[in-house]
């Protein structure tokens, strides 16, 4: 077995067998002539399958240590296709801290089609046993958690999971760690889904999804699915992705790095008054951080007191850009009260601690002491 970044560049990279390109050229095809009548050169339509984007899937099942990955058109379509292991009647847990588009997805679509959800706290493993039913069929877990950098026991809550012949999935949100940090299959998950949008592209150019199952019986309902509903991601995606991962091991180097140097400029500031990042000792779960993960990332959330002090802050940052999404190369900052998770209802946004002071930054590879500078000026503005 290669390292990370050897497998990060080589894994799904054949060179092309007609040219030797060392890039794996993008298939921007809908179909293929095949050669008679009952036989194929192993594709047939491009819904089902594309050579460039079968190079990806092949790329992430190596990285994330599985038995294989689909990729789909988007991060809540990859969570979409997962979702449909569970049919009417069957029971979900999630993490209660999750993504807005995922609480979207299971509050208000999913639970009207028969689905049963329950949000917990699943920082700690106990509260996801006393939420399992008879009828749970997978727990989705979020860690760290968006925006409040919570974790979860991933090896602790598997465990549980099949405890007494359970046989419930484990499903693990892998987006903000990606699997340079964090590798939830080896933990005991058993489906691990990303927003390849995020640090996996990592240059805010491309929107996509995946999902990576730790055996082929899973996948291959993946992939019937992902065929059947069709939210496929393109060629071009494919391998804009593919050409992002050959740096992720250098870029979440240097993210967190930033990162760390960001968390702690924030925390000694005297008009921030709660830092919460994972890579911090006053992070509550900061041992379990270090137990689980390879490094702490570049998500970083912090509470300035109230909606105006956040909004003088987001209007005066430069070098730090005011939008959505997190991952790529430049340094993002959002208001997650009213964009990331505007669809969560205030009183809920309001007990998990998602204040209208509340600011997420995903911290980008740019100069150190550029980023420190305009975060220190941003914070002057109130």
């Amino acid at each position: 077995m290669t390292g990370f970044s050897t497998d990060a560049i080589h894994a799904g990279n054949e060179p092309d067998p007609t040219t030797g390109a060392v890039s794996v050229p993008i298939y921007q095809t809908s179909t293929y002539v095949q050669p008679e009548l009952g036989r194929h050169k192993g594709y047939e339509y491009a819904r089902t399958q594309n050579p460039t984007r079968r190079a990806l899937e092949e790329n992430l099942a190596v990285l994330e240590r599985g038995a294989a990955a689909r990729c789909f058109a988007s991060g809540m379509a990859a969570i979409s296709a997962v979702a449909t292991f569970a049919k009417a009647g069957d029971h979900v847990v999630v993490s209660d801290n999750t993504y807005g588009g995922t609480f979207r997805l299971y509050s208000r679509i999913l639970s009207h089609m028969g689905v049963e959800f329950s949000f917990v706290d699943t920082r700690d493993p106990g509260n996801v046993l006393r939420a399992l039913r008879k009828n749970t069929r997978f727990i989705h877990l979020e860690t760290p958690t968006n925006p409040m950098m919570s974790l979860c026991d991933i090896a602790a809550i598997a465990a549980l999971s099949k405890e007494g012949g359970r046989g419930i999935l484990v499903v693990v949100d892998n987006t903000f760690a990606t699997p340079y940090f964090q590798r939830p299959l080896e933990l005991g998950a058993d489906i691990v889904v990303h927003s390849t949008t995020k640090f996996l592209n990592g240059h805010s150019d491309s929107v996509g999804g995946a999902a990576i199952s730790k055996t082929k019986e899973l996948d291959e309902w993946l992939g019937f699915v992902q065929n059947s509903a069709g939210a496929i991601l393109s060629p071009f995606d494919s391998w804009l992705v593919l050409r992002g991962v050959k740096t992720l091991a250098v870029r979440m180097e240097r993210h967190e790095a930033n990162g760390r140097a960001v968390a702690a400029y924030l925390e000694s500031h005297p008009k921030v008054r709660k830092v919460f990042y994972p890579g911090l000792a006053s992070h509550p779960q900061h041992a379990l951080a270090k137990k689980q993960m390879r490094g702490f990332g570049a998500l970083i959330s912090f509470d300035v007191g109230s909606y105006e002090n956040a909004k003088a802050l987001l209007d005066t940052v430069k070098i730090c850009s005011l939008g959505e999404s997190l991952g790529g190369v430049e340094t993002l900052i959002c208001h997650p009260a009213t964009m990331t998770h505007a669809s969560v209802p205030e009183e809920d946004r309001a007990r998990l601690g998602i204040t209208p002071g509340l600011v997420r930054i995903s911290v980008g590879i740019e100069d150190e002491e550029d980023l420190l500078s305009d975060l220190g000026r941003a914070l002057s503005a109130f």
